[in-house]
């Protein structure tokens, strides 16, 4: 990518062009750079020049460091975009429409996070494998929902479901017990009506 397009990569990530602050950050990042030789000779990194000439890290920390190459920065250069190289790791300058990977910096709670971009078509079916995956998951959701919805009214709402029949056969029995309570009732009363009769007698 181009260096003003790893720019707007890695805002979109929620980073800034890598800055190298000290020594130990330089190791680090050449050690890991070192590991995508054959994919790329370099990769840009956030100094850049100001309208006033100044050179300054994209993410405003300060310029205490630099580990140009021999003979680097050369000239004054209108087009001033740094790399740093993967197999040295020393910095150069370079036409910043110049296909390089790049390095992106996110700030976490008390350390930093790198990540290594390439400029691959992978990059991008990665980025598209991911709108996927989400389209799919959320169509996977809907479709668990609705068919959860469909079941639950298919039993809810089923004709001739458990529930009527209960409620007809409990007032069936009802009625039956009634009637079979008001005939022992009757019973009783003629047993009385008979026992008083006998005592009269």
């Amino acid at each position: 990518m181009s260096w003003a397009q790893s720019v707007t990569q890695c805002i979109q990530s929620g980073g800034m062009l890598t800055s190298v602050e000290d020594l130990v950050e330089s190791n680090f990042l050449i050690e890991h750079a070192d590991l995508y030789t054959s994919k790329t000779s370099g990769f840009w990194i956030g100094i850049y020049r100001n309208v006033n000439g100044q050179l300054l890290w994209q993410d405003n920390s300060a310029l205490d460091f630099v580990n140009w190459g021999e003979g680097q920065p050369s000239g004054d250069e209108l087009d001033f975009c740094v790399e740093l190289s993967a197999t040295t790791g020393n910095w150069s300058v370079l036409p910043c429409s110049s296909q390089k990977g790049f390095i992106c910096k996110k700030p976490k709670i008390h350390s930093f996070l790198f990540t290594f971009y390439l400029f691959t078509d992978a990059k991008k079916d990665k980025a598209s494998d991911h709108l996927n995956t989400w389209i799919l998951l959320t169509l996977v959701l809907i479709i668990l929902l609705g068919v959860g919805f469909m079941i639950y009214f298919f039993f809810k709402m089923k004709p001739g479901s458990g529930t009527g029949r209960e409620v007809r056969r409990g007032s069936r029995q009802l009625e039956y017990s009634r009637a079979l309570t008001a005939g022992d009732n009757g019973s009783d009363a003629t047993n009385d009506k008979e026992k008083n009769e006998h005592s009269v007698v």
